[in-house]
């Protein structure tokens, strides 16, 4: 299962975490980003594709 982030807004860092960790914990292998990092300045963007890949790449968030 891949989900899709939807559309960007305010809270995009949390909201992105978030929907990594449910979409992981549902067994799901990725979630597609774009909006949420692109249309951020560089450095934001950069902080919250790291922060989905260290969701995905932590082993304390696992399936449920």
């Amino acid at each position: 299962m891949i989900n899709s982030e939807g559309e960007s807004g305010k809270d995009n860092l949390h909201q992105s975490v978030s929907t990594a960790g449910i979409n992981k914990r549902a067994g799901g292998m990725g979630l597609i980003s774009g909006r949420k990092a692109l249309q951020k300045p560089f450095s934001e963007g950069v902080k919250s594709l790291n922060a989905i890949q260290d969701v995905y790449l932590s082993p304390d968030v696992t399936i449920t």
